[in-house]
C-alpha cells in the first residue's frame, strides 16, 4: 500500500510538471506573428536581437524594442514566423551577435518526460521486487511456538539428548566455565511425515527461546546471488535475537554437493552452500544460535557442510514405534466416531511402517470414506481403503 502511494505521488508529480510547462509556455512565450519577409528584412538590417529556432517556427525579438505592455508587460515583445530550415540563417544570425538557441519542440519534450517516468517506474519496479525477494521480514521470527516435548508423541530418545542442549542455550556462559560448549548445528534425518519440524518447534518451547523457521524454496530466486543474500540476512537476524532456534527445513533442497562446472541453478545453489559454510564457521556456540537442519537424506548434503564443527550431532526421526502410534491412534481418533473392531491394537499392526502424517492422514480419509457412506462410524474395510488410495 505504501509502495503504491509512492508511484501515484511520482505519476501527479509528472502531471503537474508537464501541465505546468505548457502553461508557462503558452503565457509567456506569445508571439505575434509576423511574414517571413518581414523577419528577413529585420536580418538584413541587423535588428534581431535573439532567436529561438523551433522546429515550425522562429520566436525571434528586436533590438531597442519597447517593453511589451500587455498583462505579463515588462518584457520584450516577441515575434514569430516561418522557420525555413536554412542551414545558413543561424551563422548569419551568430556573425551579428544574435543570442540563438534551438528548443526541441513539444514531441520531444513530452517524450522526454515519459521516458524520465518511464525511468522511474522502472526504477521503482525493480526496487519493489528486489525488497520483496530480500526484505528484512522475509524470516520471522517467533518467540512462542506453542509447541512443547508433550505435543510429541515418541522419540523419547530424541528429546533426551535435547534436554542439555536446552540448558546450555539458557546458560552458555555458565558451560563455557566447564569448556562444554554448545552444538552449532544438529542434523535430523528422517522419512518425511514423521515430525522433523514438530520436534524443532517444541525444543524451542521447550527452551524458551526464539524460534526462526525456514525451507529450502526460501533461499530460491530468479535473480543470482539473492540466495547467499538470504542466508546472511537470516543468521543476522538470529544473532540479534539469540537465544535463538535456526530451523531450516528441506536442507538438501540448498545444501547438496558443489557443482563448479555445472549450470546457472548449480552455480547459485553452489554460492549458497558456500555462504552456509561462511556463516557456521563465523559465530561462537557461546553466541546462543543453534541450527537445527531437517533432510530426507544426508547423502545428498555436501561433506564439507555436516561435518563436524558444523552440525555436531546428526540423529535419526525414527518411523514411530508400536507405543508410539497407539499414542497416535488415539489422539487421531479423539474427536472420530469408529466401530468397535477399530481397535487400537488392531489399528496399530494395520499401521506398522507408517509415518506419523500418514496415520492422521488415513484416519482422516476413513472417516470421510464412512461419512459419504452415511454411516456415523467408520470401520476396518473404510480403513483398508483409505490405505489403498494413499
Amino acid at each position: 500500500m505504501k509502495n503504491r502511494k509512492i508511484f501515484i505521488s511520482f505519476f501527479i508529480i509528472i502531471l503537474v510538471g508537464t501541465a505546468a510547462y505548457f502553461t508557462y509556455d503558452y503565457i509567456f512565450n506569445r508571439a505575434e506573428k509576423v511574414p517571413y519577409k518581414e523577419f528577413y528584412s529585420e536580418v538584413e538590417s541587423d535588428n534581431i536581437k535573439t532567436a529561438v529556432f523551433k522546429e515550425n517556427s522562429i520566436i525571434f525579438t528586436k533590438r531597442n524594442q519597447p517593453l511589451d505592455d500587455s498583462l505579463f508587460g515588462g518584457r520584450a515583445k516577441k515575434y514569430q514566423t516561418e522557420n525555413p530550415s536554412s542551414p545558413s540563417l543561424k551563422e548569419v544570425l551568430l556573425k551579428q551577435n544574435v543570442e540563438v538557441t534551438t528548443e526541441q519542440n513539444g514531441t520531444q519534450i513530452v517524450s522526454t518526460i515519459f521516458d524520465a517516468f518511464f525511468y522511474i517506474f522502472f526504477f521503482f519496479l525493480i526496487l519493489t521486487v528486489f525488497r520483496k525477494f530480500i526484505s528484512p521480514n522475509s524470516f520471522k521470527v517467533l518467540h512462542k511456538t506453542g509447541v512443547k516435548f508433550d505435543d510429541v508423541v515418541g522419540m523419547e530418545k530424541l528429546k533426551k539428548d535435547m534436554v542439555q542442549v536446552m540448558e546450555i542455550m539458557k546458560n552458555p556462559a555458565e558451560y563455557a566455565k566447564k569448556g562444554i560448549r554448545m552444538p552449532k548445528g544438529i542434523l535430523l534425518e528422517g522419512e518425511p511425515g514423521n515430525g522433523k519440524t514438530l520436534f524443532a518447534k517444541a525444543l524451542a518451547g521447550e527452551a524458551k527461546v526464539n524460534f526462526i523457521p525456514a525451507k529450502a524454496t526460501d533461499f530460491e530466486s530468479m535473480f543470482m546471488a539473492i540466495g547467499p543474500m538470504k542466508v546472511k540476512l537470516l543468521f543476522r537476524k538470529a544473532r540479534l535475537r539469540s537465544p535463538c532456534i535456526v530451523f531450516i527445513d528441506e536442507f538438501d533442497g540448498i545444501g547438496t554437493v558443489r557443482n563448479y562446472s555445472g549450470s546457472a541453478i548449480e552455480t547459485e545453489n553452489t554460492r549458497i552452500v558456500t555462504a552456509l559454510l561462511n556463516e557456521l564457521d563465523g559465530f561462537e556456540p557461546t553466541n546462543g544460535v543453534l541450527v537445527i537442519a531437517a533432510t530426507n537424506s544426508t547423502k545428498a548434503l555436501d561433506p564439507a557442510l555436516i561435518r563436524p564443527g558444523r552440525f555436531d550431532a546428526k540423529l535419526t526421526v525414527p518411523y514411530p514405534d508400536s507405543n508410539a502410534r497407539k499414542q497416535l491412534i488415539k489422539m487421531y481418533t479423539r474427536e472420530k466416531n469408529q466401530s468397535s473392531e477399530c481397535t487400537t491394537e488392531v489399528l496399530d499392526k494395520m499401521f506398522e511402517g507408517f509415518s506419523c502424517a500418514k496415520i492422521e492422514s488415513v484416519l482422516n480419509r476413513a472417516a470421510l470414506i464412512a461419512n459419504q457412506n452415511s454411516k456415523s462410524e467408520f470401520v476396518l474395510d473404510d480403513v483398508r481403503r483409505a490405505i489403498s488410495e494413499l
